[in-house]
């Protein structure tokens, strides 16, 4: 047996020798020289061998199972480590395990149910692995380890009615897998395998971490992260046709005692094999390096070259100090779930703890203004805005060349009525960032404001990278009805009811295309599923009342004025309007620029102030926002 000493040590767990045995057959049938321990008996030099075996082999197949990754695995993690220190370690699955930490950086092998057939792509592939390592010819890539997962039934039948209803509304939105360009790719959400759902921010937060670098790759397509979680469940070739790209990116998140482990794969989209996969097993502050590692394999996967610039642009206002990235991640899970407040401490938290953490102020100056929009007035509004601006222009000295901190910027002067101000941030962001949904979708809603038609370009290519995104349609009917396009905000308002009955502004973009198209039964009818109180049903009745029933017209109006007061100073000037009333109108106009009433950005383009534009008082507001 001196020639199998030094071809292939099999280490394993002693109570898995009857699953081991067929393994090691096959192997020995195919010619390569097995040791493992059932080729020595008792005694008291039986450590010994062991010893030097294990020293001599050139391969050393680590075998991971339930029980070699439980608490009674220490021999075999002790062979592993030894092997690892050589070269010589080769990991193999039986069971559906991840290896220990510090023991994922090379990916296992997987003979998870495999029944001993040497004709098995998964045995041939760890024959060919074997050889290689033995040789000391680098190991080929092993296929996907694919584990069953299923899509929900919801969301194929969401997904299809909604497919439908963009049809309906010109068929901008329809998608084609067989089209989808070779460089495209979606990012599904990580596993998070840490065993406490609590850590699942981690695992999501380090995906989209993910996902933004990758759009800074400039000819990469990346699907929008709205569409790419609600894939969370399906297999590759699914989540790829659903979402119109051509391979997926996917993995495992887990941490523990100062480490972290990552395993990533890409998939081709069609046939689901592997195109690359690593396993990262690193201390927890190397979590950016992982990242760009995995981005930098990942456009190498995709031919994509990355000179030096390209390279730098990955880690582009991100941080390596573990803390901040923590509590930057937390951050951003209260704020996609509308925890504003709670939000803006945690990136107060990734701040103090990294203060070059560029990313850190541009989140917290969006949600800053977020929170000063929606809670504030007065002078606490515009502090809290002058603070958010300064956040802003913090993260742009930090990050000059990411697209996140003037999109920031741009929010924040957009808030403070700086319209000439934002539309230069929005622009900068655009340069920077032009393939990313966010960015396409919030400068095409400000240009539908400013009436310019490049909104429905940039809200196609939105819907293109996020084709799943619920509020799709009706971000878009609110898009058209600023531009006029009354008919297309109908059909697409109409679609997005069809699947979100009730849902406020849709009830109020569909009415507002039904009553600037002269339509206003239709618009109340529209209004009617809203409850009593509600703003949109407020305004929208008293202008749609005010042609034929002036009494209910007035008591829609009082009713705003009485609950909403000087938070609705936009809405009463938007039913003066509408009613004919321009001193009115423009009084209350005045008093929503005072307050910084976010409605005004709508100010040049809105339909409901149609009949005042002919009024001078009309364009000298138009300079005075900004908009001329």
């Amino acid at each position: 047996m001196g020639a199998a000493v030094t071809d292939l040590f099999v280490s394993y767990k002693s109570e898995d020798r009857a699953r081991v045995a067929p393994l090691v057959a096959a192997l020995e049938a195919d010619g390569v020289g097995v040791w493992w321990d059932a080729h020595i008996g008792g005694g008291t030099e039986w450590r010994d061998s062991i010893e030097r075996e294990l020293n001599a082999a050139r391969c050393v197949l680590v075998v991971w199972s339930e029980r070699s990754t439980g608490p009674g695995g220490s021999f075999v993690r002790d062979e592993a480590t030894r092997a690892m220190r050589r070269g010589a370690y080769l990991p193999v699955r039986i069971d559906p395990v991840e290896p220990p930490l510090g023991f994922g950086e090379t990916q296992a092998m997987s003979l998870i149910g495999w029944r001993g057939d040497r004709t098995d792509p998964h045995y041939q592939a760890l024959l060919a692995a074997v050889e290689a390592v033995t040789a000391g010819t680098p190991r080929p890539i092993p296929p996907a380890y694919q584990p069953k997962r299923g899509i929900d039934r919801r969301l194929v039948i969401g997904g299809g009615v909604a497919a439908v209803a963009a049809l309906g509304a010109g068929g901008w939105w329809a998608f084609n897998r067989q089209s989808a360009p070779g460089d495209s790719i979606a990012v599904l959400p990580f596993d998070n395998l840490s065993g406490d759902p609590a850590q699942a921010y981690f695992s999501d937060g380090i995906a989209q971490e993910l996902r933004d670098a990758l759009t800074r790759i400039a000819g990469l397509k990346v699907a929008g992260r709205s569409s790419s979680e609600l894939m969370r469940d399906a297999d590759g070739p699914t989540a790829a046709a659903k979402l119109g790209v051509a391979t997926i990116l996917s993995g495992t998140v887990r941490r523990g005692a100062g480490l972290i482990r990552i395993n990533a794969e890409l998939v081709d989209g069609i046939t689901g094999l592997a195109r690359w996969s690593q396993a990262y097993d690193r201390p927890i502050g190397d979590a950016l390096a992982i990242q760009t590692g995995i981005a930098e394999s990942v456009a190498g996967a995709l031919s994509i070259a990355l000179g030096k610039a390209q390279k730098a642009l990955l880690t582009a206002g991100s941080t390596t100090n573990p803390a901040a990235q923590d509590a930057f991640l937390r951050g951003s899970e209260l704020a996609r779930k509308n925890q504003i407040a709670p939000a803006v401490e945690e990136y107060a938290a990734a701040i103090a703890a990294d203060p070059a953490f560029g990313k850190a102020y541009a989140s917290r100056a969006a949600n800053r203004a977020i929170l000063a929009g929606t809670n504030f007035g007065g002078n606490a509004l515009r502090d809290e805005l002058v603070r958010a601006e300064a956040d802003a222009r913090r993260a742009i000295a930090l990050a000059p060349d990411l697209g996140q901190s003037y999109s920031a910027l741009a929010l924040v002067l957009k808030t403070r009525l700086n319209l000439n101000g934002a539309r230069k941030a929005y622009d900068a962001a655009y340069a920077r960032s032009p393939g990313d949904a966010i960015v396409l979708r919030t400068r095409g809603d400000f240009l539908a404001q400013f009436g310019d038609s490049e909104a429905i370009n940039l809200y196609q290519r939105s819907e293109a990278l996020d084709p799943l995104r619920a509020r799709n349609a009706v971000n878009r009917a609110s898009m058209q009805n600023y531009l006029a396009r009354f008919d297309d905000a109908i059909a697409s308002a109409q679609s997005f009811l069809a699947e979100h009955a009730g849902d406020p502004q849709g009830s109020a973009a569909l009415a507002t295309a039904l009553l600037a198209k002269g339509r206003a039964g239709e618009a109340l009818q529209a209004l009617a599923v809203l409850t009593a109180d509600d703003p949109f049903r407020l305004t929208l009745e008293a202008a749609a009342y005010s042609a034929t029933d002036r009494t209910a017209s007035n008591r829609s109006l009082a009713a705003l004025t009485e609950k909403y007061g000087y938070n609705a100073q936009y809405q009463i000037a938007q039913v003066h309007a509408w009613r004919r009333e321009p001193d009115l109108a423009f009084a209350a106009i005045g008093r929503a620029w005072h307050g910084l009433d976010p409605g005004l950005n709508g100010f040049k383009t809105d339909p409901l102030l149609a009949p005042i534009r002919s009024d001078p008082r009309y364009g000298e507001w138009l300079r005075r926002i900004g908009f001329a």
